[in-house]
């Protein structure tokens, strides 16, 4: 048996392995209800967003950093880190068997999401968002192959998993959906340096949440 790790592989290896199809959906809002943003959560937003630009002025941002100065402060203001959610950093999937192919997919998420007072049809906790991140040199879907590999495993036991691979600056949300074939739907990508597309960045993280 070959052992591939996901990070290695392609877009086009994940449509042949698993048989994903690709759709694209123009608005968040027939998915998720977004509602306005406070003052405060505007005001704290501004911050994450300028932290992040002070970084990206000197140069790229590491994958660490990325994460440091904003996934992990967005997940915080959007609620994740409260319960019945909580999250998990560079977590090892359950090893994919490809049978046909006599392969086996390895791989360590980055950060993932789970509903805590919910269970699957496997009893194991309910996958609430996925997220893959790369530093800020590196094209935003270059992380989608290796997400879509993580949340193929939750399809089996869920009927839908949310996505998100980012850059830090560039945050491409990916609605993934149990199905034969299952599909995933690539949302409007938005931005954080942009201060409308960064509410609504917020907005969709928190609806999500």
């Amino acid at each position: 048996m070959v052992n591939i790790q996901a990070k290695t592989l392609s877009l086009g290896d994940i449509h042949r392995l698993f048989g994903f199809q690709r759709q694209y959906n123009s608005s968040f809002t027939p998915l998720l209800c977004l509602e306005p943003l406070s003052e405060t959560e505007q005001h704290e937003l501004g911050h994450i967003r300028n932290d992040f630009d002070n970084y990206l002025a000197e140069g790229k941002v590491s994958e660490g950093l990325v994460k440091a100065l904003t996934i992990f402060p967005l997940m915080r203001l959007a609620g994740f880190y409260r319960s019945p959610v909580k999250i998990s950093l560079e977590e090892d999937i359950a090893d994919i068997d490809i049978q046909d192919e006599d392969t086996k997919i390895t791989g360590r998420m980055d950060i993932l999401a789970v509903n805590k007072s919910q269970l699957t049809t496997n009893n194991s906790y309910f996958w609430v968002l996925v997220i893959e991140s790369k530093n800020s040199g590196v094209d935003v879907l270059e992380g989608l192959p290796q997400l879509l590999t993580y949340a193929y495993n939750s399809l089996k036991y869920q009927k839908s998993v949310w996505g998100l691979t980012t850059n830090g600056r560039s945050y491409q949300f990916i609605y993934i959906l149990q199905g034969n074939p299952p599909v995933y739907q690539l949302l409007p990508e938005l931005n954080l340096l942009e201060s409308e597309r960064a509410i609504q960045l917020l907005q969709v993280l928190k609806a999500i949440c």
